[in-house]
Order: structure tokens, then C-alpha cells, then sequence
């Protein structure tokens, strides 16, 4: 091992499984595990991938290829990720922050502009993406996360103090069980378990690593958006707003409840890929 280069470490653990059906994505994978092990920045396999192989850095990469190959998410490997150009602690027990998600910053970062000291929740808070993302765009907000698992609210707590989003105020609790102390909200926002049941045992390995707690959304998926809104929409201000991630064929449906508990204006906005990703909706204002 110590005469090989570093691009031929990386060959020699792409070329363990050519039978792998994404190889773009492998690649893609393996090369941000390589650059990770041998210190050489993002794209530094191109720079660097002719110099010696370090034998403990690479011994290092192989063991990582290894869990990788069995199916660990690659973000755990890594034991970070970025998400809407922020860096979140990730691994075990928390789910991974997924581009889908920044759909729902970009709409609270519309919502919250000119907004004076809001007061912002979110709901299922996980790392803590959404609710960081926002504290570091509204540093004068006072932001509510609010997560139950004690190992996600490990991550969560880090995440706020590495980003330094002293705005934040974390609380363990149950979001179905609404804690008492709450103020009156500008915004709420939530990414919810929202895989219906019958999805549960068909995820990808990498999923199916992550916590079943943050993806299993009842039978149908829905559990959460019937819940959410009628024990929610008191704690609005009049005018404030309630938006969340859902699945890819939910919106329809998680629009009609919004309707259905009280919500006004109720709308959709679509991801990247142009699929409806999030639902909103608005208490209506006294007059």
C-alpha cells in the first residue's frame, strides 16, 4: 500500500463493486470519502491524486468504503453535512438534511423580510437545518426548536452552537403535546415524518439507516399534518403563517387539511426538481 498513489487507492475501492447500480453517484460518494480521509479539500483528488498515499489515510478510506458499501448514508461517514450553505453535525439517531428542505428556508426567508423580532417555530426540528438556516438569515428572530428524540436534540444543540445561532431556544418535547410558554408566532414551520407505512421496508439501504422515528408518518403518511394544524393555528398571530415540507404526492392532500382546519390562502411551492415540495397556509386577520 505505501507505493500506491492516491488516485490509485481510490480505483482500487471503485473497482470492489463495479456491479453497483448508481455508479455516478458512487463515485461522487467515494470521492468525497477519499477527500475527506487524505485532508485534500473539495475536487483535491484531481489536484493531488498523484502524490504517495498516506498509509494511515488511506487504511482509514478503506474501512470507510467498506460501511459504505454495506450502506451506510454517506453523511454519516462523514459525520457532516451542508445544508442551505450552513455545516450540521450528522450521524446516528438524526435525519440528513436534504436539499428538499431548503424549499422551506427559501419561503421563510420570503415571509420573515422586514419582519421586526419575529418569533418562528419549527416543528420535528431533527439537526436543527431549518431552524439554524433561519437564525442565521434573522439574527434579531427568536426561534423554537422543537425535536423529541434525545439523540437528535444532541446534534440539534451542537448544530446551533457551531453556527452560533444564540437565537435559538431548543425544547424537548413532544410536538403533538404543544409545551406551554410559547408565544404568540409569526411563523411555524415543520418537516414531519411523512412516509406512509406501506413505503417503510422499500427505502434505499442509506434510509433505512437513518431514524425510523423522523421518516414514519402513520399508515398514510398524514399523521402529522392532521395533528399539527388545529393544535397550531391558536399560537399564530393573525396573519402569521404555517408551512411544511411534505413527500413528493402529498400536497393535495396536506393542502385540503390546512383548508380544512381553518387556514386561509392556502398555496404550494415546488423544488428544484418542480414537485410541489411545500405546503403553506395563513390565519386569517380579525378586522
Amino acid at each position: 500500500m505505501s507505493s500506491m498513489t492516491i488516485s490509485e487507492v481510490y480505483q482500487t475501492a471503485y473497482d470492489k463493486n463495479l456491479d453497483a447500480q448508481d455508479q455516478e453517484s458512487r463515485a461522487f460518494d467515494l470521492s468525497c470519502l477519499l477527500e475527506d480521509c487524505f485532508g485534500l479539500g473539495r475536487f483535491g483528488r484531481a489536484r493531488a491524486g498523484g502524490q504517495p498515499a498516506d498509509r494511515a489515510c488511506a487504511e482509514r478510506f478503506f474501512a470507510l468504503c467498506e460501511r459504505y458499501e454495506a450502506g451506510e448514508p454517506l453523511q454519516y461517514l462523514l459525520g457532516e453535512w451542508e445544508f442551505y450553505g450552513l455545516p450540521f453535525e450528522v450521524g446516528e439517531g438524526v435525519l440528513i438534511p436534504r436539499p428538499d428542505t431548503e424549499t422551506l428556508v427559501d419561503l421563510a426567508r420570503s415571509f420573515l423580510k422586514g419582519r421586526e423580532a419575529p418569533a418562528v417555530a419549527d416543528l420535528c426540528a431533527g439537526s436543527g437545518c431549518i431552524a439554524v438556516a433561519a437564525a442565521h438569515y434573522f439574527p434579531s428572530a427568536q426561534i423554537y426548536a422543537l425535536e423529541l428524540s434525545e439523540a437528535a436534540l444532541a446534534y440539534l444543540r451542537r448544530n446551533a452552537a457551531r453556527n452560533r445561532a444564540e437565537n435559538i431556544r431548543v425544547l424537548a418535547c413532544d410536538v403533538l403535546h404543544p409545551p406551554k410558554g410559547l408565544p404568540r408566532l409569526d411563523l411555524i414551520l415543520s418537516n414531519p415524518p411523512y412516509i406512509p407505512g406501506h413505503e417503510m421496508e422499500s427505502l434505499q439501504r442509506q434510509v433505512q439507516h437513518e431514524p425510523q422515528m423522523a421518516l414514519y408518518g402513520g399508515e398514510d403518511g398524514l399523521h402529522f399534518y392532521r395533528a399539527i394544524p388545529p393544535l397550531y393555528l391558536p399560537l399564530l398571530k393573525d396573519g402569521g403563517m404555517l408551512a411544511f415540507e411534505v413527500g413528493y404526492n402529498q400536497a393535495g392532500q396536506v393542502a385540503a387539511l390546512l383548508t380544512e382546519s381553518g387556514f386561509v390562502q392556502v398555496g404550494t411551492r415546488k423544488d428544484l426538481a418542480g414537485i410541489d415540495r411545500v405546503v403553506f397556509g395563513y390565519k386569517k386577520e380579525r378586522r
